[in-house]
């Protein structure tokens, strides 16, 4: 897809963190974009932030774990954008659990705001993406952690296994998701981004359901911003270049490319060992 201005777009998560940045990147194109966030003022504060600098864009908000919600966020952007043409999704959780120690409950959690929220945003934008027959792309958001697996001593101590299972299966999502829907001219891209300046810890305590536990006390309270993370308007433009580039991955960090490389080649490294055991063998 590569022409964006006087198109509509959908930004699920668009109130803060990455989808403040890519709702801004957006707009700044010429789309008209639809905020949506489960926190309305925070939805409410990215769409007047762009209309500031001049840009088109609405708010609403939306609990894209419920399907009501989401219909709801798509009867408004049928009225607000007439067409849409760019769906990203940006839901996500994190928190600080090991994997032996995670409850049943907080697998729940997990699966149900990161893999079910881009499944329900996607079976519920689609349709209406190739209901005008012009093509379009959709942008799920995983991680780094979708193309490594850390252990805390990589990672500040900090476990993150929940969220790297997690992304692990939206890569997969993705990618089965653009062979899909190719032949009708709607593109994918997985956003696997590096540090970036957001909430995520926050609002993942903040807007925990109860029927996952509850809220939880804000981990970032005490901490404060993450020091180094690349501001989250700065991710805005490195999507569009991804959409309008068709690209299956869009890679915010690129100099993290030796880690991923060092992965694979330890994939291939066993490769070699069974290659080497059949042959033996024979």
């Amino acid at each position: 897809m590569d022409e964006l201005q006087g198109r509509g777009a959908v930004v699920v998560g668009g109130g803060s963190g990455i989808g403040r940045g890519i709702s801004m990147g957006l707009a700044a194109e010429g789309m008209t974009v639809l905020v949506a966030d489960i926190d309305p003022e925070s939805a409410a504060a990215v769409r007047d932030e762009i209309t500031f600098h001049g840009g088109d864009a609405r708010s609403h908000r939306v609990d894209a774990t419920d399907d009501a919600s989401l219909a709801s966020l798509a009867d408004t952007a049928q009225g607000e954008l007439g067409k849409v043409h760019v769906l990203a999704n940006t839901v996500g959780v994190v928190a600080d659990t090991p994997l032996v120690k995670a409850t049943e409950q907080e697998w729940a959690w997990f699966v149900e705001f990161h893999l079910m929220t881009a499944v329900r945003a996607v079976n519920t934008f689609v349709p209406m993406i190739l209901s005008h027959g012009e093509g379009g792309h959709v942008v799920l958001t995983s991680s780094m952690a979708g193309l490594l697996a850390l252990p805390p001593s990589h990672t500040g101590g900090v476990n993150t296994g929940l969220y790297t299972v997690m992304k692990h299966a939206l890569v997969g999502y993705s990618e089965m998701l653009r062979g899909e829907l190719a032949p009708e001219n709607i593109g994918v891209s997985v956003l696997c981004p590096g540090l970036v300046q957001s909430n995520l810890g926050s609002t993942s305590a903040k807007h925990r359901p109860d029927r996952f536990g509850g809220a939880l006390p804000d981990p970032m309270a005490e901490r404060g911003p993450i020091q180094g993370a690349m501001p989250n308007e700065d991710v805005g433009p490195i999507v569009v270049r991804g959409i309008t580039g068709n690209r299956a991955y869009i890679i915010t960090h690129p100099e993290t490319a030796p880690l991923v490389k060092a992965r694979q080649d330890a994939v291939m490294d066993d490769y070699a060992f069974f290659a080497d055991a059949a042959s033996s063998s024979g």
